[in-house]
């Protein structure tokens, strides 16, 4: 079986769903606590790697020393190929990783189930191809991409944050939102200036729309990750 590093940042910040829709894929996690003090490998010797949200910028070092060692691993992962998923601060990592730019307090936050547009260069990608036009996603940053990197394939975007989602080579893949997050987390969320009665009851009203999807997105990378590790190991026989 494949298997994945998961470099979690926060306590409640765990892979919820999509734990068992990768499980389902036939991948093994091998979940990291980075943030409660774990320690991240030395080197990347598993077939994936998938960087959690938490409430960091990418280099905040000083707050969270362990991200200089995931920024690290997300540079082995590039340089050799290796699927990645980057998810909010994950994909702030891979997008500053890869070259880009990610600055702080960037423009209004966003906060809740909110329309994500898929752009017409996600009809040739693997996880992004034949998506709905427009689909709900839970959203909680303030912190954002403001430039992708060069070689980047922008594939999604809301007004408020132009770079929902992208793609870095052929195996890596940045989302500012949240797949992974059911409407119940939200309800453990406090923004200013958002009503949580509001934001959770959006959420509800949006999930039979945006589970399917993000069901499916989840179901493809692992697939993708499936057939890497078994390439991989059919070239070391």
């Amino acid at each position: 079986m494949a298997d994945v590093l998961v470099v979690q940042n926060s306590t409640s910040g765990g892979l919820s769903r999509m734990a068992g829709w990768l499980e389902e894929g036939g991948l093994t996690l091998d979940v990291v606590p980075a943030h409660a003090g774990a320690p991240l490998p030395g080197r990347l010797g598993h077939d994936a790697m998938i960087m959690l949200g938490g409430g960091y910028l990418p280099g905040d070092d000083e707050r969270a020393p362990w991200l200089r060692d995931a920024r690290r691993l997300m540079g082995q992962a590039l340089a050799g190929g290796v699927p990645v998923l980057g998810i909010c601060l994950g994909g702030q990592m891979l997008a500053q990783v890869a070259g880009g730019e990610v600055l702080g307090d960037a423009g209004a936050p966003e906060n809740g189930s909110l329309p994500v547009t898929i752009r017409p260069e996600a009809a040739a990608d693997p996880l992004f191809h034949g998506l709905p036009p427009v689909v709900p996603a839970i959203e909680h940053h303030k912190d954002a991409v403001t430039r992708l990197p060069a070689a980047a394939v922008h594939l999604a975007e809301t007004g408020s944050c132009p770079y929902q989602a992208f793609r870095v080579g052929e195996r890596a893949w940045g989302v500012q939102f949240h797949p992974e997050v059911l409407p119940a987390r939200i309800r453990e969320w406090r923004a200013e200036g958002f009503d949580p009665d509001e934001v959770y009851a959006r959420a509800v009203a949006d999930e039979p729309v945006s589970t399917p999807v993000w069901r499916t997105v989840t179901g493809r990378f692992a697939a993708l990750v499936a057939a890497f590790a078994a390439a991989r190991e059919a070239a070391a026989v």
